[in-house]
C-alpha cells in the first residue's frame, strides 16, 4: 500500500514539475523576467511546490533549456522505431526548428541567468549532437544520405535556424532551410 502512495506522490510531483515547465517556457519567452510567482499561478502550483523544483530564476531557466533539449534529442531514438530513417531525420530536424524557436525566444531570461560573475553555465548541446549522429548513422548505413557527414557538419549546415526571428512567421523559412540540408544530405548518397 505504502509502495502504491509513493509512486502516486512521484508522478504527482513529476506532473508538477513539467506543468511549471511549460508554463515557464511561455511565461518567459512573452517576457525574460516574468515573476516566478507568476510562473507557479500559471502552472497552477503553490509557491512551496514551485521553489522546491526550482530554488531561484537560474535554476529553472536552465533546466528548460536542459528539459528542451533532451526532449529533442529523446525523440531521435523514438523516431527512428517507427519511421524509415530517412524520415525519421526529416521530422526530427522539425523539433530542432521548434526547439531552436523556443530557445530564440528564452535567449534573454537564459542570457540574464548565466551572465555575470559566478553565473551558472549554459548547459551543453551534447544531447542534440548525440541524437544527430544516431540519426545520421541510421541514414548512412541506409544509403539514404552521403557517407560521411558527422554530426557536427550537420548542426553547423543548420546553424542558419538559429538566425530566423522566432516572433515572424519562421515556419515555412525553416521548412525551406531544412528542405535545403536535406536535398543536401541525399546528394552523393548510394542508394539514389
Amino acid at each position: 500500500m505504502q509502495e502504491k502512495k509513493d509512486t502516486a506522490q512521484r508522478s504527482d510531483a513529476r506532473r508538477n514539475r513539467e506543468r511549471i515547465l511549460d508554463a515557464a517556457v511561455a511565461e518567459l519567452t512573452r517576457c525574460p523576467d516574468a515573476p516566478l510567482s507568476a510562473i507557479a499561478r500559471k502552472a497552477g502550483v503553490g509557491q512551496g511546490t514551485f521553489y522546491r523544483n526550482f530554488p531561484n530564476r537560474e535554476a529553472l531557466v536552465l533546466e528548460i533549456y536542459r528539459y528542451e533539449m533532451q526532449q529533442v534529442a529523446d525523440a531521435a531514438a523514438r523516431l527512428l522505431e517507427t519511421r524509415e530513417p530517412v524520415r525519421a531525420l526529416r521530422e526530427w530536424m522539425d523539433r530542432l526548428a521548434r526547439f531552436a524557436m523556443t530557445k530564440a525566444g528564452l535567449a534573454d531570461a537564459i542570457r540574464m541567468a548565466t551572465a555575470g560573475p559566478g553565473g551558472a553555465s549554459k548547459p551543453g548541446h551534447a544531447p542534440v549532437t548525440s541524437a544527430a549522429g544516431l540519426l545520421l548513422r541510421a541514414n548512412e548505413e541506409a544509403g539514404t544520405i552521403r557517407p560521411g557527414v558527422s554530426a557536427d557538419d550537420f548542426l553547423l549546415a543548420i546553424a542558419g535556424l538559429w538566425q530566423i526571428d522566432p516572433r515572424s512567421d519562421w515556419q515555412p523559412r525553416a521548412t525551406r532551410l531544412l528542405d535545403l540540408v536535406m536535398d543536401g544530405l541525399r546528394a552523393g548518397a548510394p542508394g539514389r
